[in-house]
């Protein structure tokens, strides 16, 4: 338990300077800095700080985020005093650590601890812990050797893997060039055997010396040729063995087990709960598994924020606990394990579990969710708890913060290539699951072609590959689904293309009888299946870092290389899904021109979609017609002017965006309205931006609705729209 102590303290003294550098560079521009993230570090640094029992740091860490938390209620900035008191506080918070470090005693943070507000006593100086003797290795027989050990710096060690991952795929390479130098050795025996036939017809000249050395040649460059193959091979073979043993002697190095560096949080947890009034038993599994050293870095402050909150949140009064049939303490499970790849981490606790109607009331506070859209899933709500400023705590303490917690749980999980779920157990409590690769760089991929680029699913998340006919898809509740059978069970899963997923694309109806490829892809029970041009390849691929602008942020993990240099960018299935629960509403059937036929009976009203984005009018025009309506479009407001004066179709409703070039929004509806063919014609204004005085002007110069494209609902659309005509 020494050296794990002694390690645990090392890691804390890495991470806490890269949080106070972290704050003091935001500190040096107060007008521009992201508070926000300066509470998450402030935040995270409290949290680590209680995991190795650096109780003064912690006071510290949680007053600084308390006067943080001020100035973001409030929505001032930082003036020059709060920076000063800030400042205070990190140089208390790096003296403490310092002392640690050092074995010196601790100093005094009673005057930061009063100047930041706190009202508790500063607690009892700690002792140094003990130095670690150090021993001389004395010589022993070469068979009863020790294993001798040195440290590893852990850049050094992650640049070292993925050298070995480069290595590998050049090795690949190397397999391809085998396989072209047989394919040679293959038509050149052809060549001989044409040569020779050709000979036997030839009559004269047979036996001439030009054909004799010809014939010559060509043999001797056939045993080459096949010497070379099997050289080839033989060195592949080779090379290729010699890199799996390579492979898992640094695995030893880069993979750490779990336990090294989440085997402290239980006493931790236990701690916590004593500090709380409350009784806790907690149960670790599975820390013997292993994974790459930053992983576990950058899942142990998720862990500890959710370990925090099964105290915080799981907490009741004893008469509640025994009158639910619990016992008398609160128990709280960490939980890992390795599957497919991927390293799965589960907090749990049987406290009253997930409070959805407070998380749906905090979601609407934020704008997140609106308050007439009726019933939900629960899974949708749940998914809302890791938005900013989504919280289900009842009070603001050290434990419970501001919804800031799970939001920054997320954003790790995201960033790892990662996710995080929150769910109801069964038959109470709550759990969060935590998922990540065990390996950031190295990854089985299927390489997909969409929309005329290439990206790569970990397989891990990928159930299965089909292939599936436009005839075999059904409308469930709006949405395309196909039926199909998982572990001997009958299951209905959404269907969407990959390209209309990632970039709000409407693709054209595919066509009658034609079989589209398909990958179903699963976040444990919840399934997808992905449509796409082409199932290209399943390949073992080195993921390198990459920011791409292109795709929205979070649903890739970053970029490898297929052969001839093809590029992929490899994206988060995790990810993916959460997208489609976010905006299942708004991807509806038009995705796949699946929507079903109205009725001919039903009168068809034409509306003019004015908009000079092509995704926007796209769009529009996607779910209007999916909805039976005929649509016109114009790119702005002239040409829908012209469209309006010459058509000979009664248009009923015109749908305006409002920054358009050559005639904006506003101009048109005062168009619109100053002309008498025209003025009772019924418009909605659109628009990106959320102002109160744009509302206003356009309502009255005699708009019938306005909606922020920021809030955009189909539903609220498609309302507004049946609610004029």
């Amino acid at each position: 338990m020494a050296d794990l102590r002694a390690q645990l303290l090392a890691a804390f003294d890495i991470e806490h300077r890269e949080h106070l550098e972290s704050v003091r560079r935001s500190l040096a521009a107060p007008a521009e800095a992201d508070l926000r993230e300066v509470f998450r570090r402030l935040h995270s640094l409290k949290g680590a700080a209680r995991a190795v029992d650096l109780e003064v740091v912690e006071h510290l860490a949680h007053r600084l985020e308390e006067r943080l938390a001020q100035v973001i209620d409030d929505g001032s900035v930082l003036d020059a005093a709060t920076v000063d008191l800030i400042h205070l506080g990190l140089d208390a918070i790096e003296a403490q650590a310092a002392a640690q470090r050092d074995g010196a005693p601790l100093p005094d943070a009673s005057r930061a601890l009063q100047a930041l507000g706190a009202q508790v006593a500063q607690p009892a100086p700690v002792k140094p812990s003990e130095p670690v003797e150090r021993v001389e290795p004395t010589a022993a027989p070469a068979s009863d050797r020790s294993p001798e050990y040195v440290r590893v710096d852990a850049e050094l060690g992650e640049r070292l893997n993925e050298a070995l991952h480069h290595l590998s795929s050049e090795v690949q390479i190397e397999a391809a060039q085998v396989e072209l130098t047989q394919r040679l050795r293959r038509e050149a025996s052809q060549l001989e055997r044409l040569w020779r036939d050709m000979r036997a017809r030839g009559g004269e000249g047979r036996t001439s010396n030009r054909a004799v050395a010809f014939e010559h040649a060509l043999q001797t460059l056939t045993r080459d040729l096949g010497e070379l193959a099997r050289r080839q091979s033989r060195a592949n073979w080779a090379v290729g063995e010699s890199l799996a043993v390579l492979r898992e002697q640094i695995d030893e190095i880069a993979l750490a087990p779990a336990e090294s560096l989440l085997g402290d949080l239980g006493r931790m947890v236990r701690d916590l709960g004593r500090d709380q009034g409350q009784d806790v038993e907690v149960r670790t599994e599975g820390l013997e598994v292993r994974a790459e050293r930053r992983v576990l870095q950058a899942l142990r402050e998720p862990i500890i924020h959710l370990l925090r909150n099964a105290v915080s949140h799981g907490a009741e009064a004893a008469e509640v606990r025994k009158a639910a049939g619990k016992s008398e303490r609160l128990h709280v499970t960490l939980q890992a394990r390795a599957r497919g790849g991927r390293l799965e981490v589960r907090i749990a606790d049987d406290g009253p579990g997930p409070d959805l109607a407070r998380i749906e009331a905090a979601a609407i506070a934020r704008g997140l969710l609106s308050p007439d859209d009726g019933s939900r899933h629960p899974d949708e709500i749940l998914a809302l708890a890791f938005e900013p400023g989504v919280s289900a705590a009842k009070a603001v303490d050290r434990l419970s913060g501001r919804g800031m917690g799970l939001s920054a749980v997320g954003q790790s999980l995201a960033a790892l290539g990662g996710s995080a779920r929150l769910r109801a157990r069964s038959p109470f409590g709550a759990e969060v699951i935590l998922s990540a690769p065990l390996s950031a760089a190295r990854q089985t991929l299927v390489a997909v072609e969409a929309g005329g680029a290439l990206f790569g699913l970990p397989s891990f998340a990928v159930r299965s590959l089909l292939r599936l006919r436009s005839g075999e898809l059904e409308i469930v509740e709006g949405v395309p689904s196909a039926r199909i059978q998982i572990d001997g069970s009958d299951i209905v899963t959404p269907v969407i293309p990959l390209n209309a997923l990632l970039n709000n694309a409407v693709l054209e109806p595919p066509a009658p009888g034609a079989a589209a490829p398909m990958i179903l892809i699963h976040r444990g029970d919840r399934h997808l299946l992905l449509a796409v041009d082409e199932i290209v390849d399943v390949r073992e691929l080195t993921v390198q870092d990459l920011d791409d602008s292109r795709i929205a942020p979070g649903l890739t993990l970053g970029a490898a290389i297929l052969d001839e240099d093809r590029p992929l960018l490899v994206l988060n299935p995790e990810a993916l899904i959460d997208r489609w629960l976010r905006n299942a509403r708004r991807l509806s059937a038009s995705a796949l021109g699946l929507a079903p036929k109205e009725t001919e009976a039903r009168q068809v009203r034409t509306v003019l979609v004015v908009d000079d984005s092509i995704t926007t009018r796209t769009l529009e025009k996607s779910i209007l017609e999916a909805q039976g309506y005929r649509v016109l479009l114009a790119v702005d407001g002239v040409d829908a002017l012209n469209t309006l004066r010459s058509s000979d179709t009664v248009i009923d409703l015109v749908v305006a965006d409002i920054e358009m070039p050559r005639m904006d929004g506003f101009s048109l509806l005062q168009a619109i309205k100053a002309d008498a063919g025209l003025a009772r014609l019924p418009v909605i204004l659109m628009t990106s931006r959320d102002d109160e005085a744009d509302v206003r002007r356009g309502l009255d110069l005699g708009a019938e609705a306005y909606i922020t494209k920021q809030k955009f609902d189909q539903r609220e659309l498609l309302a507004t729209i049946g609610r004029i005509l």
